[in-house]
């Protein structure tokens, strides 16, 4: 059941990266109903779709499509947002996602470099473009969606990518607390999802593939205390509230979220 706390994001500016499904839709849309003027980014016409639902709920909420890979396509979503709004307040970095399951020897250079572009480089390009905007504003907060994969198996580039995240996140939270910017790091578990409608890799696996993308789903759930993948609700309420003022103490960490794995 969603636990909707309606007006918690009451004159609030939010952008939400990766919008069009599976996590970054889930909060997009508890954001809008929860008061936010909502910017759902993605570089899938998808997104239209999910905005679109909440405009004909009444709900604020506007699209941006864009190539977050670049610092162009991240301030082509600023440069929007302030069109619309006088300022931004909340910035959710949920761009990301494993491409390739399989053991480092078997990643060729050009995967790596994919893997990297795809999971490190949006979240870099994001805190980047939304800063000067909120040291303007008095203030602001980020939170980038990492994952508990900085220990685990048959992904190390990805790893490396959120393992760079929770740097970033350590490190911009130390430097931007005296503008009044909290930083954080939500680290995903494993997460039962609905199937993606647009798959990160867009070649079908092979059967060894299959066997070393199992390998993942066994070592996540037995990592896990609970021994059990998570719902998208579980991840959405964790980024509401740390985006929310309720967590107006809490910065430069990155929180498992992830039935006590601490990745």
């Amino acid at each position: 059941m969603n636990m909707i706390f309606k007006d918690r994001f009451n004159n609030k500016v939010a952008i939400v990266t990766g919008a069009a499904q599976g996590i970054g839709k889930g909060v997009a849309e508890r954001l809008a109903k929860e008061g936010a003027k909502t910017i759902l980014v993605d570089r899938s016409d998808l997104v239209i779709e999910v905005t679109k639902s909440l405009q004909d709920q009444g709900l604020d909420a506007l699209y941006v499509t864009a190539d977050l890979e670049t610092y162009e396509g991240f301030q082509k979503v600023v440069n929007e947002t302030l069109k619309h709004a006088e300022h931004i307040d909340i910035l959710i970095n949920n761009v990301g996602g494993t491409i390739w399951a399989k053991p480092f020897e078997h990643y060729q250079e050009d995967e790596i470099i994919k893997e990297i572009n795809r999971s490190l480089y949006p979240t870099i390009w994001g805190c980047r473009s939304v800063l000067q905007p909120m040291i303007a504003n008095g203030g602001g907060v980020i939170i980038n969606v990492s994952s508990i994969a900085t220990r685990s198996i048959n992904r190390v580039p990805y790893a490396a990518a959120k393992g760079g995240v929770n740097a970033l996140t350590a490190s911009l939270a130390f430097e931007q607390a005296p503008n009044n910017i909290r930083v954080v790091a939500i680290a995903t578990g494993g997460t039962e999802a609905p199937e993606r409608i647009i798959p990160r890799n867009e070649n079908p696996m092979s059967e060894q593939e299959k066997v070393w993308y199992q390998q993942i789903v066994d070592q996540t759930r037995n990592s896990s205390l609970q021994k059990k993948y998570g719902t998208v609700e579980d991840q959405v309420s964790a980024i509401l509230f740390v985006a929310s003022d309720e967590a107006k103490f809490i910065t430069g960490v990155t929180i498992p979220v992830s039935g006590g794995d601490l990745g």
